[in-house]
């Protein structure tokens, strides 16, 4: 998780619920139930990922939910996160977007050039010839 951007903290649910109080995350009180991992990171989904891909291997590992903002997620829904792309992997599909209509403008107006230049030399191959 600390590879990831995150970290992972065990609590005593009673001071985890006083601490959440006030917060937006104050809804996931009422999941702090027996023994209690906090696992949470900047970005709301790498936590879930890291989370999730641990759960995979460990069955001692059992997601009771999460908080996403002030939502209160179940299960499902931290399952739902972690399959969403993460907050780097959204930049570079927004970059490659932004990116891929350049080069195609770029493409288009260069292959007038290349097109012209070709039939410049077919001219002169056939001139030579002759």
């Amino acid at each position: 998780m600390r590879e990831a951007g995150g970290a992972v903290r065990v609590a005593k649910n009673r001071l985890a619920k006083i601490a959440l109080e006030g917060t937006p995350a104050e809804g996931i009180g009422d999941l702090l139930t027996g023994m209690t991992v906090l696992a949470y990171s900047e970005d709301p989904v790498t936590a879930a990922k890291v989370v999730e891909a641990y759960a995979k291997d460990n069955d001692k590992l059992v997601v009771l939910g999460g908080a996403m903002g002030g939502t209160v997620l179940d299960p499902a829904g931290v399952k739902s996160v972690a399959a969403m792309p993460s907050r780097d992997e959204l930049i570079a599909q927004i970059v490659s977007c932004i990116g891929a209509p350049a080069a195609n403008i770029a493409g288009a107006i260069g292959a007038p050039a290349s097109n012209i230049a070709g039939i410049l030399s077919t001219i002169e191959d056939r001139a030579e010839a002759a």
